[in-house]
Parts: structure tokens; C-alpha cells; sequence
């Protein structure tokens, strides 16, 4: 092994049951450089660094793992981080119920004497928060952080420790436009002081940006790896290497066909669960029409989910003032149950809390918001149960061995796909979708948009919120735009740009 590779993964092999999730896959990374994982979701890249951090512990798959020159046997995840080994997933581990300083040295903590010490606990915090650009105090709870800086956490909790290799897994999915390029830079810096990075993203534009080397796997294999300094490499021929073939338009082509306005927003208030005195939405106003899907953009913390959460069953927030006007007759979705019978429908932006029961199968998820459907007398229709588990999965073209899989099994992007079926079954007249493809690789994200021009062809509405401003302008017949609470413009498809929508997202009042 050369003297500049601080990592190799020879022949690695790894087999669930009735699946196999690699098979002989290779990796090599050099000392001091970023190296960019990318395939399809279930092409195998978390479950290689799950291999790689000791998640999935030796024994549990086949072939070596080298590090600095030596062969490892690591067989759980503390064995790798006593190497410098660091890896931050794409579902979260963080503990909601303590404070961002007591999450960043869990297991690490900062003692004198063998008594933790707090003035160095919150003072090294506050430092770390400082350096990945978290504006938050070391006493916050998690739970009371939106995911996308639940993210920042994880990353200031990695660099807590001594990191020679430090491996990311989708780490800007949850972050705006302004967090992730401050992510990149942060990377950069890392690179600098020669610090290994491994990262998966499905956002090829950031790979562009800051890789050395990029890595394709398809299928549980590698495919290639190419050099991004020498070879001539386009995000173009990224994506023909991890779908097997040529992607020539990322968003369809959709022709739509508007009807009248299916609901109204008025005058719509909502203040923060914590604090009762923090105005979170003001005076919202917007509509709603059959056939049309609308976007909602906004930087992070312009209160987009918390909008639509409170309209989906008060699911966030007190005191929700204002008017809900469905199909012209006045309605209250006072409880979630009560907004499903309403024809609303919430796929979260944080599927692992809110989406799914990643104990259960793939079956039991996507029957739970249609029960009612399939039940008779209290019994539920297992055959039926069965029927409709595999008409979604076929529909949503979710890649498992059968419906019984273990959802918390599947890659994160095919855990979104069983979210969105589970939401479709219930047969919802108004579909919010929140985030619907973040960590979805780019073939993934056309099949999404795909099945949400079909659901506004059979005349539902959809409301889409997203992070990422291409998508909103590829996808969206009209789009709304927010900052701090406050709706403050609304754009047709035909006017829209990214600058224009930027310009609304930093403006003060509409």
C-alpha cells in the first residue's frame, strides 16, 4: 500500500438476509484528501461505512479493512473512534432530551478529579459550535433545534474528537444553501490540516466543488473511481455511472392542468411551543388550487414546516389563530386524526421520528394512515393488507426483497419512498410533502417527481417545501416564499428565478 493512502477496503462483502448489500467492493483513500462516495439509494455506500466504523462489527461481513498501513478488526463503533476513525450518519443519534453540550461529549466527557467539568464542557462547546457556525447555547435542548442544526451537532460532536478520518453521510441534506457552503468550506479547511474526509452526498454540485476523488458503487459494487482533478468529469457522467445509464433531464416534463381553488389560509397565527410569548408565523394568507403543485421556499428557520405543521392537525404550535377554507366551506383540523378525514396528508421532513416505525415492516408502514380502508369489524384484511404494501412498493419502486423487510433495513432514500406510499394510500385531496427528497439520489428524485405530476394529473394538490431552489423552480406551478414567519411574495412558474426567489427570502415583510 502506498505511503500517501491512509485507508483501503479490499473485497469487502457484507449480507443481509436475502440480500446482499456489497459484494467485493474496493476503496482506497489518501491522506488529506475528500473523497466522494455515490450511487443510487441501496447501492451499498452507508452500509460500506457501517462496515468501515465497526457499526457492523468483524465477522459480520468478508474481506480486510487497512488503515494507516495496518489490517482492522474493528468490532464496534468505539474501537474505530480510538483510530480516529469518525463517522456521522444520515439519521441522527442524537439525545432530545439533553442540552447540545451534554450530546457533543456523551461518552467523552470533559472530568477533573472524575467529576465532569462543566466550565470546560460548555466552554469547548461553545468553540465548536462557533467553528461549524451554530448560533445556539451549549444549554439548549436538541428537541428544541430544528434537524437541520441537529446536524451542525453531530458534526461539532465529531470534531470533539481526535479525527484522522472523518466520514459524512448526506451531512448537507438538512442544511440551507448558505449552512451547506459553509459545511464545504469547513471541509476545505479540514483538507488543509490534512484531515481524511469521506463523504456522501447526493448533491453533485457540492461533490463538483470540493472533492479529489470520487467513488461510484451500483448495485453493492464499484463501478469506478475517477479523479477529479485529471479526468474530464461532469456531474453528467457522475449520474451515468450510478444509474447505468444517460439521465438527460432531471426534472419532467410536465403539462399542468389547473382547477379551482381547493383551500384557503387566512389571517394564519402561530406561536412557538416552548415559549408562548415568540410569534412564529404572522398573518399568513395563501391558496390552494385542484391539479396544481405549489412550493414553499425559505431559508432555514422561516418557519416553512412550522406553517404547514400547524395546519396539519396543530401538530405544531399554540395559540393557532386564523381560518382554514376547504373546497369554499370553512373547516378545523383541530387533531391529525381529524386532518386526515379532512383529505390532508404530511409526509415529515424527519422520517425517522415522525415518518415510520423503523421497527416494523414495510408492510405494516404503508397500511398505518389506511387502516380503515382494509379493516372490518376491528379486523384488518391481511390479504388486502398484502395487496396494497405491494402495489406501493411496485408504484414507488422501492428496492427491498419483499414487503416484510424491517424498515429501519432499508437505505434512507427507499425509508422516503415508504413514507410517501404510506401517505398516498390514505387517498389525501391535499398532499404537503416536507423535504420529499432529501437524500434521494438524482434517478430517485426523478421517479419522486414523476409520481407528484401523476398525483396532480389526478387532480390532487400538492404542496412542496424544499431547501433546494432548482427543485422548487424544476417541479412547482407557483411558489410561495417566506422569511422569518411572514409570507413575503409569491411567484408564477413563468417569473421565477433563483435571484428573484433569493431576494424574497431575505426580504424583511411582503
Amino acid at each position: 500500500m502506498s505511503n500517501n493512502i491512509i485507508l483501503e477496503m479490499k473485497n469487502i462483502t457484507k449480507t443481509f438476509p436475502g440480500v446482499k448489500a456489497l459484494e467485493n467492493v474496493n476503496l482506497q483513500v489518501k491522506q488529506g484528501e475528500i473523497h466522494a462516495l455515490c450511487g443510487e439509494n441501496g447501492a451499498g455506500k452507508s452500509t460500506l461505512m457501517k462496515v468501515l466504523s465497526g457499526v457492523y462489527g468483524y465477522g459480520t461481513y468478508e474481506g480486510d479493512i487497512i488503515f494507516q498501513g495496518k489490517t482492522c478488526e474493528f468490532r464496534d463503533i468505539k474501537q474505530s473512534e480510538e483510530l480516529g476513525i469518525v463517522i456521522i450518519h444520515q439519521e441522527l443519534a442524537l439525545i432530545p432530551y439533553l442540552s447540545i453540550a451534554e450530546n457533543i461529549f456523551l461518552g467523552n466527557e470533559r472530568k477533573k478529579g472524575g467529576i465532569i467539568d462543566w466550565n470546560e464542557t460548555l466552554q469547548r462547546t461553545q468553540e465548536l459550535l462557533t467553528k461549524v457556525g451554530l448560533n445556539e447555547s451549549p444549554n439548549t435542548l436538541i428537541t428544541n433545534i430544528g434537524v437541520g442544526k441537529q446536524q451542525l451537532v453531530e458534526i461539532a460532536k465529531a470534531l470533539s474528537k481526535e479525527v484522522k478520518l472523518l466520514i459524512l453521510d448526506e451531512p448537507t441534506a438538512a442544511l440551507n444553501e448558505n449552512d451547506s457552503e459553509n459545511l464545504l468550506q469547513l471541509m476545505l479547511e479540514f483538507k488543509r490540516q490534512g484531515i481524511s474526509c469521506i463523504l456522501i452526498s447526493h448533491k453533485l454540485n457540492e461533490i463538483s466543488k470540493v472533492a479529489d476523488s470520487v467513488t461510484i458503487l451500483r448495485d453493492g459494487q464499484t463501478i469506478e473511481t475517477l479523479d477529479m482533478h485529471k479526468d474530464e468529469i461532469t456531474e453528467d457522467r457522475i449520474i451515468s455511472g450510478m444509474v447505468g445509464r444517460d439521465l438527460t433531464n432531471r426534472y419532467p416534463h410536465h403539462e399542468s392542468k389547473i382547477g379551482e381553488v381547493v383551500l384557503e389560509v387566512k389571517d394564519w397565527n402561530v406561536f412557538h411551543e416552548q415559549h408562548a410569548d415568540r410569534q412564529m408565523i404572522h398573518n399568513a394568507n395563501f391558496n390552494l388550487r385542484r391539479g396544481e403543485i405549489v412550493g414553499i421556499a425559505g431559508l432555514m428557520g422561516s418557519g416553512r414546516t412550522e406553517l404547514v405543521m400547524s395546519i396539519f392537525g396543530k401538530s405544531y404550535g399554540k395559540k393557532i389563530t386564523g381560518t382554514l377554507i376547504k373546497n369554499g366551506k370553512p373547516i378545523t383540523n383541530n387533531t391529525v386524526t381529524q386532518a386526515i378525514d379532512n383529505g390532508f396528508a404530511y409526509v415529515t421532513e424527519d422520517r425517522k421520528n415522525y415518518g415510520l416505525i423503523l421497527m416494523d415492516d414495510i408492510k405494516r408502514n404503508i397500511s398505518l394512515t389506511g387502516l380503515g380502508k382494509i379493516t372490518k369489524n376491528t379486523v384488518v384484511n391481511e390479504q388486502e393488507e398484502v395487496m396494497v404494501a405491494e402495489d406501493m412498493r411496485g408504484q414507488m419502486k422501492i428496492k427491498t426483497p419483499n414487503i416484510l423487510q424491517k424498515t429501519g433495513n432499508l437505505s434512507g432514500g427507499n425509508q422516503q419512498k415508504v413514507v410517501l406510499g404510506k401517505w398516498i394510500f390514505s387517498g389525501p385531496d391535499i398532499l404537503i410533502l416536507d423535504e420529499p427528497t432529501r437524500g434521494i439520489d438524482v434517478g430517485a428524485k426523478y421517479e419522486i417527481y414523476t409520481i407528484i405530476n401523476r398525483l396532480a394529473d389526478e387532480g390532487k394538490t400538492v404542496l412542496v417545501i424544499s431547501s433546494e431552489l432548482p427543485e422548487i423552480l424544476g417541479i412547482c406551478d407557483r411558489i410561495y416564499v417566506m422569511n422569518a414567519g411572514r409570507i413575503t411574495g409569491e411567484v408564477s412558474r413563468e417569473e421565477a428565478t433563483q435571484e428573484k426567489l433569493m431576494t424574497y427570502m431575505t426580504r424583511s415583510s411582503s
